[in-house]
């Protein structure tokens, strides 16, 4: 077909069907979707309430909650009522916003993880001077320009999808509004904003990597020279759960993003894009609560007192 709608109504054709298998597996991302609601909102309150976790650290590692919070608020509500209503179609509108909300979030956590980096090279590297070069202002700065830069990631590749024409069955082979989805919908030649979109993942992923090889090699040389064999396992702990998160994170964008689209199939962008937008944001929190042993004793003073419950 050629024709094309200035206001075009899309499909979701989703990751599950009414199988009793799909029903399983439905029903465990629910599970997971609320332990991630859960395990996020909690440690955005915690550090929000400890005093003792107000430092550039814990504040850093509450961002990284609240934008894993809103991540997984982006696609799971709206697959969970287009697989319990039927009702799987989403307008150009809604489309456009669930891609808004969804690239602007994975920027500014690209970013963040690069600043966290940073944090622990400064305090593992420079800790006399750790007060200084990671100031609670310079802190701010660099948490707001990470919501910035991935907010105007956002902007650029929304501003693309909107202005395409779309044409055909208009069916998204995804449970959630990506561009790569859209991308073979189009009637025009998308092939310009391909090679944007490449631009904006090299600079979104490979600069942040960047930052983030170059911290933490300074980082483990510094950690080799130390003497105490109770601050090279405290600094180890510290970094490997940071560590842990990057390479879950990373991995699985870079093979969504950094490949051809020619290469992609609808399949694999699902599980791929299932695993970080669902499965990361849960597993966040947990790597952080059960391997640092002040946010669990925070949460365990909280606990006591009954301000959680």
């Amino acid at each position: 077909s050629v024709w094309s709608d200035p206001f075009p109504v899309f499909i979701l054709l989703g990751i599950f069907n009414h199988s009793p298998t799909h029903t399983f597996l439905f029903t465990l991302v629910l599970g997971i979707f609320t332990v991630a609601i859960m395990g996020n909102s909690t440690m955005v309150l915690l550090i929000h309430l400890d005093t003792q976790l107000h430092t550039p650290m814990y504040f850093l590692l509450s961002q990284l909650s609240l934008m894993d919070l809103m991540l997984i608020c982006t696609t799971v509500p709206r697959m969970a009522f287009s697989y319990l209503s039927g009702r799987n179609s989403i307008s150009l509108g809604g489309c456009g916003t669930q891609i808004f909300f969804y690239v602007s979030l994975l920027g500014a956590e690209c970013f963040l993880l690069a600043v966290m980096a940073y944090d622990r090279y400064v305090a593992i590297c420079h800790p006399l001077r750790y007060i200084i070069l990671m100031s609670q202002k310079l802190c701010v700065l660099m948490v707001v320009a990470s919501w910035i830069l991935g907010s105007l990631d956002g902007i650029i590749v929304l501003a693309a999808a909107l202005s395409f024409s779309y044409c055909g069955s208009l069916e998204i082979h995804h449970f959630f509004c990506d561009v790569a989805g859209l991308l073979p919908l189009s009637c025009t030649d998308t092939s310009a904003f391909e090679r944007l979109l490449f631009v904006c993942c090299v600079v979104m992923l490979i600069l942040p990597v960047s930052v983030i090889v170059t911290s933490y090699s300074r980082v483990l040389r510094a950690v080799l020279h130390m003497g105490s064999g109770e601050s090279r396992r405290k600094a180890f702990a510290t970094c490997s759960s940071h560590l842990m998160v990057v390479g879950l994170y990373y991995g699985a964008a870079m093979f969504m993003y950094m490949r051809p689209a020619s290469t992609h199939t609808a399949e694999q962008d699902k599980m791929v894009s299932a695993f970080y937008t669902i499965l990361t944001p849960m597993l966040n929190p947990l790597i952080y609560s059960l391997r640092n042993r002040e946010v669990s004793r925070g949460l365990r003073k909280l606990l006591r007192r009954g301000r959680l419950l």
